[in-house]
């Protein structure tokens, strides 16, 4: 048995260990990339990699509200344990929680730390990275877009076109062809405007 071989090995005895298939585990890190999203960046920072969630918005009720957003973070860690991560490896994901929750009782700073103390994201990726370790399922598009991969799984149950790669693929980047047809339109616009204004320019000073 060559080294792949054993590997391959290796990651189906661990799944059978924790009583989880391949798509028990990919639906379960879906349903935590989901909740993550909801959590911590459901309204994107624009031109940043930060956004605003739910937490954040709890942040603003004094003391309840970030109790609450701790009450709720607490769901992703059992997310996680379902898909077999030691207590140990979720430490550091409990710990910023801990750590949110506590700044969450200052007022407004409390609530712009929230921007940047993400413990649900912290949670996906500490599991994404003992999924990929330990069952060797290291594909993304399930996480990166999960709201989008968990409707294209119901579109190619329904009809075979969906199953086809260029047509998944173009699904799951909808956001991306609708941002680039965006900047697109936007520059045009900006040039039409440009060339406007020269003429303009040209009209009133002569040149």
């Amino acid at each position: 048995m060559n080294i792949q071989q054993q590997r391959k090995q290796y990651f189906i005895e661990n799944l059978q260990a924790q009583g989880l298939t391949h798509e028990q585990v990919i639906a379960t890190e879906r349903q935590l990339a989901k909740f993550a999203n909801t959590m911590d960046s459901l309204v994107r920072i624009p031109f940043t990699k930060q956004g605003l969630g739910v937490d954040a918005a709890l942040s603003t009720v004094p003391v309840l509200g970030d109790l609450a957003g701790f009450m709720l973070t607490s769901y992703a860690f059992v997310l996680g344990r379902r898909l077999g991560v030691p207590s140990s490896k979720m430490t550091p994901a409990v710990k910023l929680a801990l750590m949110d929750m506590l700044l969450g009782v200052i007022p407004v700073a409390g609530t712009v730390t929230d921007i940047f103390i993400r413990p649900s994201r912290k949670t996906l990726d500490i599991v994404h990275e003992h999924i990929v370790q330990e069952y060797g399922i290291d594909n993304t598009a399930h996480i990166e877009r999960p709201f989008l991969h968990e409707a294209l799984e119901a579109k190619q149950r329904q009809s075979a076109i969906w199953r086809n790669p260029i047509m998944a693929w173009l699904y799951l980047h909808i956001p991306d062809i609708l941002g680039l047809i965006v900047i697109v339109i936007m520059g045009w616009l900006m040039w039409l405007f440009a060339h406007w204004l020269v003429d303009v320019f040209g009209r009133v000073t002569g040149f």
